[in-house]
């Protein structure tokens, strides 16, 4: 593919409110999620394990919906399927005030069910939307500061979230999740992106939903790939905390996502544009390098300094794989299932990071935190002949001299 001196433009007004409306949606995921947990404990008095399964249950709930989430937005239609969900994602978002005052814990399990589902279909959708706004010769790039909307919620929604948890309590908490989910809904009032209509042909056949419709097979095989990332990083996500406590470096620990987030922010500046100019490898095997050498610091840490730059080497690494597989996802497949390529991405990452912590508890068992750190490198380096095989080998001729699509399938 031949690069155009003259650049399509990738911000529109309609760009600019999905990008609110995916903050305002990870925002409240980020925020719940690391205070779920306790929550259930000190407010219900549940156990460890009925704690792990409030805070895990949303997370179950958003997997199970990515099956079906592809083929609902394409067959409904983009925008009115995120209008669906973030009512349902308001409603849940206010259930939290209520169940408060109620003793039952599972009544906070079926909400928090509902909600993962909600925040699943809501933003496949919105991505679908985002995806189709993004210039096509800008993919990549448009990709990569869409995504950001999800890093800023990183960086902020734990850290928010702490806040008020240690200051004026839970009802504060949920407050400020039910308000944000009220302004992703506003937000998406003034999308105006046209929905995409299937053929009568299409249209039947998702109509007809079949099993194979849940993942899109040409997705799948890079997304594979995607799995194996997110058990790695799962790691990080669930065991960090630990892991510093143990080595007395909570200060570290508690920049590490801030230091993340900061990379992260100026990576994408860089390698979106890359990934357009020079194809999807170089960014690709750039940013695999990059995380198994913050996993490999993780394991070696002695210090803080090593573990905030653990921190921006994870965002240089994960952070960029996660926006460059999703743009290589949605360039496999034709415009009337990007929204399934989507779903289908995102299935394989809530997945690893749902398996990773079951999976890595009995390696953690065994190893203890520095070397399962070093295992889980390893693990990402030979990931790299995964990802040669499933993309990487055609990648170069593809980006070339690409395939016409066939927007009628």
């Amino acid at each position: 593919m031949t690069y155009s001196g003259a650049k399509e433009r990738i911000w529109t007004r309609d760009l600019v409110f999905a990008w609110i409306v995916n903050f305002f949606l990870a925002f409240v995921f980020y925020m719940l999620m690391t205070t779920m947990a306790l929550y259930a404990v000190e407010r219900f008095s549940a156990s460890d394990t009925l704690g792990g399964l409030a805070s895990s249950i949303f997370v179950i709930g958003a997997t199970i919906s990515r099956l079906f989430a592809g083929n609902l937005v394409e067959l409904f239609g983009r925008r009115r399927m995120l209008g669906i969900a973030l009512v349902v994602f308001v409603l849940t978002s206010l259930s939290y005030l209520v169940i408060d005052g109620i003793d039952s814990v599972a009544l906070l399990l079926v909400v928090r069910a509902i909600h993962g589902a909600a925040f699943a279909i809501g933003s496949t959708a919105v991505m679908t939307l985002a995806q189709s706004i993004i210039p096509r010769s800008r993919r990549a790039e448009g990709t990569g500061y869409f995504t950001l909307s999800m890093t800023l919620a990183t960086a902020i929604g734990p850290s928010l979230a702490l806040m008020l948890v240690h200051g004026p309590g839970y009802i504060w908490l949920f407050t400020a999740t039910a308000t944000a989910a009220v302004l992703a809904m506003a937000a998406a009032l003034f999308l105006r992106a046209p929905d995409k209509t299937p053929s009568p042909e299409h249209r039947a056949r998702l109509r007809r939903f079949h099993p194979s419709d849940m993942l899109h097979r040409d997705v799948v095989p890079v997304a594979s790939f995607m799995l194996v990332l997110a058990v790695c990083y799962a790691g990080v996500l669930t065991f960090l905390n630990s892991y510093a406590d143990e080595r007395g470096l909570a200060t570290g620990a508690s920049l590490f996502f801030l230091a993340y987030a900061i990379t992260l922010f100026a990576a994408r500046l860089i390698m979106g544009p890359l990934q357009d100019r020079r194809g999807d490898n170089l960014v690709v095997y750039i940013s695999i390098a990059a995380f198994a050498v913050s996993l490999v610091m993780l394991g070696l840490a002695t210090t803080n300094v090593v573990l905030v730059l653990a921190g921006a080497f994870m965002g240089l690494g994960f952070g960029t794989l996660m926006s460059a597989l999703q743009s290589i996802a949605v360039s496999r497949v034709p415009m009337p299932r990007m929204g399934l390529a989507i779903s289908t991405h995102f299935f394989m990452l809530d997945l690893g990071i749902g398996l990773g912590p079951v999976l890595l508890g009995v390696l953690l068992n065994q190893l203890g935190y520095n070397q399962m750190y070093l295992v889980l490198a390893g693990v990402v380096v030979v990931s790299t002949g995964l990802y040669h095989l499933v993309h990487g080998r055609v990648e170069r001729a593809e980006h070339e001299a690409p395939v016409p699509v066939d927007a009628t399938v």
